[in-house]
């Protein structure tokens, strides 16, 4: 006759059992969120479950699990969580905090969706190819914040060359327009089907998004027919108040 194992009292294990439904609350970088153990252990190998190990899990003083992250958008990770619906705004914030919670189904949809593909593989692969893109546009920033001193509008003058015919007459047509060239902001040329109002679509958007107010509109001065040619000028009317 076999004999009941024996545990002793003092080897006992002191760690709590754990239930999924089991309700936890979260502070994400001072965001707090309720949800469930089983929600936040969905995909048991993502990172995001490995926080709630014994070994990795922070408190803070008022004894929820805490994440040193900026939890503007960890609510679209949680609602994933709970019911696999794939965002639909903020996608490439979202995309991030997938990755950093190494949460493999939500960056492949939303890898997948429309807004996302067109964005990564469309408009960025294109602005890789316009030399010198992401620099312009902080040059443009910076120019313009210079500007701003005791004024309403910051007025920035670019010039953008669509193809290697354009460049060829370029030193003519910064001459003829009259202002320094290195108060110019050039783009430009590139390989690649995107016209020009695209480019100057792309700098608008993404000038917008660092939380700017500017307007693109045709830089032309008229000073007889040999400006007719040159129609290579924009100017960003930047507002400040």
């Amino acid at each position: 006759m076999s004999l009941p194992d024996y545990k002793s009292p003092g080897k006992q294990s002191s760690a709590p059992v754990q239930s999924k439904s089991q309700v936890v609350q979260l502070n994400i970088g001072g965001h707090v969120f309720s949800t469930s153990l089983g929600t936040i252990r969905k995909f048991p190998n993502s990172t995001l479950a490995d926080l709630f190990n014994g070994s990795t899990k922070r408190m803070d003083p008022e004894g929820r699990y805490f994440v040193d992250r900026d939890g503007t958008h960890f609510a679209y990770i949680l609602e994933y969580l709970r019911t696999e619906k794939v965002p639909t705004d903020h996608l490439q914030e979202v995309h991030k905090e997938a990755l950093y919670y190494d949460i493999k189904p939500l960056v492949k949809a939303i890898e997948e969706t429309p807004q996302f593909f067109g964005e990564t593989v469309g408009r960025q692969q294109f602005l890789a190819r316009v030399p010198n893109y992401r620099e312009n546009l902080e040059v443009i920033v910076r120019v313009a914040r210079a500007e701003a001193i005791a004024s309403r509008y910051s007025n920035i003058i670019v010039c953008v060359v669509r193809t290697e015919d354009d460049l060829a007459r370029y030193n003519d047509a910064i001459d003829s327009l009259g202002t320094p060239k290195e108060s110019v902001v050039s783009f430009g040329p590139w390989k690649a089907p995107a016209s020009v109002d695209d480019l100057l679509d792309c700098v608008k958007t993404d000038i917008e998004a660092k939380g700017y107010k500017v307007k693109i509109q045709p830089h032309s001065i008229d000073k007889g027919f040999l400006f007719k040619s040159y129609n290579f000028f924009y100017k960003l009317v930047f507002t400040w108040w």
